[in-house]
């Protein structure tokens, strides 16, 4: 009996084969972005999509330098418990007129953009179009805080919150005070009382000259859903701040059954059900507000990073581990934002100063395998440069809106009126930032001048019907960084 001989497939059947597999296996990469208050993670995020889906400027993205990238698009997130990250919006605030920044990160969020590519290799350009599903993940950088409470008991976390809150008295005078003569209440009603003055200490912490940054518990700051919740209703006590230890036996009792809900229902559900999941990284970081601020901000920020980074499982991906689904931080970026606020001449200074500043937790990641990188960069870039002499020397200056109430010296800004300002000079030296916290050049006394500029008009479209790119400063690098391995 012969066998007929079958005919040899088409490419056109291949390919077809091939795009069948390739929706059933698209990977997934879920990008974690984080960072502690105003350092800007929602521009980052909506200047991140926008790029992408239209088409920024991108020359140091590779694959989109090489025109592999053939489209990337919005998809339902696949997360249904998690809010969606408001992109619309936060474009719809950008494309005003006046434009205004997005508000600020309050609550974790969630977005998926599907990107389809060519790959670089032959083969799997025979099977058709490659695709990545990029899962951006949004959360507080304040939340970090919270990871190291996991492995605290109330008695010492209160002990160290307490011993803070001696050192900071100018910020927490009245919780000081409230401690020193409880009022007459039953137990709930002065947890009430005093959780909310707790919060209002850690927040004039945060919001003081000095910019303190390691405080928490993180939803204090953050509530997002919590808010008015008895989970965020407890402060720290201990028996040198009480009257008698019999006078509130019930008081002792209920802060430390709040303090344990608290990590139960809310450290570790974070930490398990979001924070464990991410395969990358990214940590923006104000380094310019610190250092406007002083010593005391610059050191603060310094603890901050390296505390909450412990909390991080930084390491190489292997097939075991994604078998166990035992997910690894592989690659980690540090971004200093608002490079914009500097001429071009002092990013070298900047990322050189924030690599001091994340030495300790860099080192902790890289022993463990992960690749960390450190970039000075701007997602949204709402400044130009411009120069001005001053006798023999050039000054480069940036010109730009400052935001409505900034002020230099006596001068307080409109929102409405360009103006070009010398910000002064980074140090050469970036270690001397933490015996000074101020940059002054030698022989002479200028502060660092860092405003708050007024975002650049996003426009709909251009006069082609395509959207017109949005100005940055080095998002492509980051880009090239974070994805451009899963779209070789």
């Amino acid at each position: 009996m012969r066998v007929p001989k079958l005919p040899a497939p088409s490419i056109t059947a291949v390919r077809d084969a091939g795009a069948f597999m390739t929706d059933l296996m698209t990977p997934a990469l879920r990008l974690g972005v984080t960072g502690l208050s105003r350092a800007g993670k929602t521009v980052f995020i909506t200047a991140l999509i926008r790029n992408l889906v239209s088409g920024g400027r991108l020359p140091f993205f590779a694959p989109h330098a090489q025109r592999r990238i053939q489209r990337a698009y919005l998809e339902p997130q696949p997360d249904d418990a998690v809010p969606r990250f408001d992109y619309e919006a936060h474009v719809a605030a950008l494309s005003a007129d006046p434009p205004s920044w997005p508000e600020s990160t309050r609550r974790i969020s969630e977005v998926r953009i599907t990107i389809e590519y060519q790959s670089q290799s032959p083969l799997r350009r025979t099977l058709g179009t490659g695709k990545l599903h990029l899962d951006i993940v949004d959360y507080p950088g304040e939340w970090l805080i919270d990871l190291g409470l996991m492995e605290q008991s109330f008695e010492a976390w209160s002990a160290e919150a307490l011993a803070l809150a001696d050192a900071r008295a100018e910020e927490a005078g009245e919780f000081l005070a409230f401690l020193a003569a409880l009022p007459d209440d039953d137990a709930e009603q002065i947890a009430i009382r005093g959780a909310a003055i707790y919060a209002r200490y850690l927040e004039a912490a945060r919001t003081s000259d000095a910019g303190l940054a390691t405080l928490g518990p993180g939803r204090f700051l953050t509530p997002g859903d919590l808010e008015g919740s008895p989970l965020v209703t407890f402060f720290p006590f201990v028996a040198t701040t009480r009257r008698a230890t019999a006078a509130k036996p019930d008081l002792e009792k209920l802060l430390r059954q709040r303090f344990k809900s608290y990590k139960e229902k809310v450290v570790v559900p974070f930490f398990r059900d979001h924070f464990s999941r991410l395969d990358r990284q990214v940590v923006l970081i104000d380094a310019l507000g610190a250092l406007n601020r002083g010593p005391k901000a610059v050191q603060d920020l310094e603890r901050a990073l390296s505390a909450v980074l412990k909390a991080f499982r930084p390491g190489s991906h292997s097939w075991l581990n994604l078998l166990i689904n035992r997910r690894r931080i592989d690659r980690l970026v540090f971004a200093a934002t608002k490079a914009d606020h500097l001429p071009s001449t002092s990013h070298d200074r900047l990322e050189a100063i924030l690599t001091a500043m994340t030495a300790r937790a860099s080192s902790r990641a890289t022993s463990a395998g992960a690749d960390v990188h450190v970039l000075a960069m701007a997602a949204l870039r709402s400044t130009r440069e411009a120069e001005a002499k001053d006798g023999s020397d050039r000054l480069r200056l940036i010109v730009g809106v400052p935001l409505a109430g900034e002020m230099i010296g006596t001068t307080r800004f409109d929102g409405m009126t360009e103006t070009a300002i010398f910000p002064g000079d980074l140090p050469a030296d970036p270690q001397s930032i933490f015996a000074t916290g101020r940059a002054e050049p030698a022989g002479t006394n200028p502060a660092l001048r860092f405003l708050r500029f007024r975002p650049p008009r996003l426009q709909s479209h251009g006069k082609s019907g395509e959207v017109p790119p949005a100005p940055h400063i080095r998002l492509d690098r980051a880009l090239d960084v974070l994805l451009s391995d899963y779209l070789a």
